[in-house]
């Protein structure tokens, strides 16, 4: 039988435009402010928050497993700052670690020494067991949430969110606040001073968000379901949210 990975009556917490009608337009806290972000991890998902991230003025540092002088061309087109994963959380606001979860593990030890008091820590990833990752057995065994697990390896809380997104909508889809066409983003964390500086982030690029509980409600929105891969309005990301079933499917256990 395939671990239950959450409580079945769980929900998520939905706020702001979840609960119908939209959220009054505002600017977000980090609207018009720069902020120091590191971003570890050079993928599809890393290299377009680079990108996203820089065209909207925020000083980026950016870094991969194969060091900074792979990252020229990234750095070229950006205005990006290359660095070494070590460096990567130096003085920043916030810092995305967006790796594969095979790969947690190996990061720096004091990863985020040096970082900002109070950083916020993004987390994008999702276990692929027989794809990519093998089997974690914290996961597979003790049922954690993806995320759980990886903030016992770096050992600071996250936030969950652009896991199930597809790379290029970052760069592509951005919307404008109140427009129909809009996307929604789920986001969960248990420090919600952190979670709220996340979505004021995510908003500032052009999406809606809907918060979805905290870490261990995080599972609502791993690998397979209704909501991982969703192009949704805010309406529809919660709706998908809450139809998530707690069972693993099996193409995602190991």
């Amino acid at each position: 039988m395939p671990r239950r990975r959450g409580s079945a009556g769980s929900r998520p917490v939905l706020t702001g435009p979840a609960r119908g009608g939209r959220r009054p337009l505002r600017p977000t806290e980090t609207e018009g402010r720069a902020m120091k972000i590191g971003i570890i991890g050079a993928g599809n998902i890393g290299g377009n928050l680079t990108r996203r991230l820089t065209a909207l003025g925020h000083e980026v540092s950016v870094a991969n497993s194969r060091g900074p002088h792979t990252l020229t061309e990234l750095a070229q087109e950006t205005g990006a700052t290359p660095v070494t994963a070590a460096e990567a959380a130096r003085g920043a606001e916030i810092v995305v670690v967006t790796v594969p979860l095979k790969a947690v593990p190996d990061l720096p030890s004091g990863l985020l020494d040096g970082a900002a008091p109070g950083v916020a820590v993004i987390d994008t990833g999702n276990y692929y067991p027989r794809q990519r990752d093998g089997r974690i057995d914290a996961i597979e065994d003790e049922g954690l949430t993806e995320s759980r697990w990886t903030e016992r390896q770096i050992g600071h809380p996250v936030v969950k969110a652009f896991n199930g997104t597809y790379a290029q909508d970052i760069v592509d889809r951005p919307r404008p606040a109140g427009d129909p066409g809009r996307m929604a983003l789920p986001v969960a964390g248990d420090d919600e001073g952190a979670k709220r500086r996340v979505r004021d982030l995510v908003e500032e690029m052009g999406f809606d968000t809907v918060d979805a509980g905290g870490i261990d409600d995080s599972w609502r929105q791993q690998p397979g379901t209704p909501v991982y891969g969703l192009r949704a309005g805010a309406g529809e990301v919660a709706a998908a949210l809450a139809e998530a079933s707690p069972e693993r499917p099996d193409d995602f256990r190991a």
